[in-house]
Parts: C-alpha cells; structure tokens; sequence
C-alpha cells in the first residue's frame, strides 16, 4: 500500500485538551513530521478545526484513534496524498466555472 504523505481532516472537537496539545500528541506519532491545527468555529461546547498533518508514512488509523481518545470526531477526510511525492492540487477551467 502507498505511504500517506498528507490528510487534512475536519474535526469537531472539545475546547479541552487545548489545539496545542492536539496538535502535540499528533506530532508524537511516528513518521508525522508536522501538524497545522486551525481553529474555524468556536461554540459553547465544542470548536471544529482542520488539521493538517504531513510525513513519510502518516498512519491514517493512529491519527483518528488519536483524536478519537482525546474526544475529537473526525467530520470528514478533506484530502489525502499518497505516494511517492505531494503533488498539489491545480485549478482547472471547471474549478473557475
């Protein structure tokens, strides 16, 4: 199977552990070599945020168990890049339409 070099999740989280110790526990997984967490919404119980997580060989079911043990939901799978390289994603004409 191809090693996973980038997900970007959407995920409804609880305001406690922090987004920096969210951030932190999913930096500690092996092969994860960075995380951008970003705070979109903010209610009374919850906030949703989109974390980006990057590496050589990103463990998908590591990730989510992570969240998932620290009272995150995972919304949705927003990207996924796997492979040999991160190829990034270009607009075409139906992106413009």
């Amino acid at each position: 199977m191809s090693q996973i070099k980038r997900l970007v999740l959407d995920v409804l989280k609880p305001h406690e552990p922090t987004n920096v110790q969210v951030a932190s526990a999913i930096g500690d997984i092996q092969d994860v070599d960075g995380v951008n967490l970003s705070l979109y919404e903010v209610d009374q119980q919850t906030e949703n945020v989109k974390i980006t997580v990057e590496g050589t060989d990103v463990d998908f079911d590591l990730v989510l168990q992570t969240i998932e043990n620290l009272g995150g939901v995972v919304h949705s799978v927003d990207e996924i890049i796997a492979g040999n390289k991160i190829v990034e994603e270009e607009e075409t004409l139906h992106d413009r339409g």
